[in-house]
């Protein structure tokens, strides 16, 4: 995982996104500037790989996250896409390359969309 940058690099006095969020891998954008909310919540995401080895929810290998970039609506993405249904969970990932999960989103709260600062590049 690449180091996550000095938050006051990434985080404006209002509490959103300063730069750009990246998918890792390769490069596409997730998000523009301005368009999320820094938020702290301990989720649990599992490690990351392709999307179709997500979507079976049997590998509990994984990490928990505690900071996150918070939307509320799915259409303020540039690019991101869901697993099938784990649970309650849809995991986000990578609509380019699929590769994930960066976030995780409850079916019972259909406002909040997290992408894990750690799971992401900025720029």
């Amino acid at each position: 995982m690449e180091p996550v940058e000095p938050l006051n690099d990434l985080v404006s006095a209002e509490g959103r996104n300063r730069k750009a969020v990246l998918c890792q891998r390769c490069g596409s954008r997730v998000l523009q500037p301005g368009t999320a909310l820094f938020s702290r919540r301990q989720l649990f995401l599992p490690s990351m790989r392709k999307k179709p080895a997500l979507a079976d929810g049997s590998n509990p290998d994984g990490d928990l996250l505690q900071e996150h970039w918070l939307v509320d609506d799915m259409f303020i993405f540039e690019n991101v896409g869901f697993t099938k249904d784990v649970g309650n969970i849809k995991f986000l990932v990578c609509a380019d390359c699929e590769i994930g999960p960066i976030g995780w989103h409850c079916l019972d709260d259909k406002n909040s969309f997290y992408v894990a600062l750690e799971r992401v590049s900025h720029e």
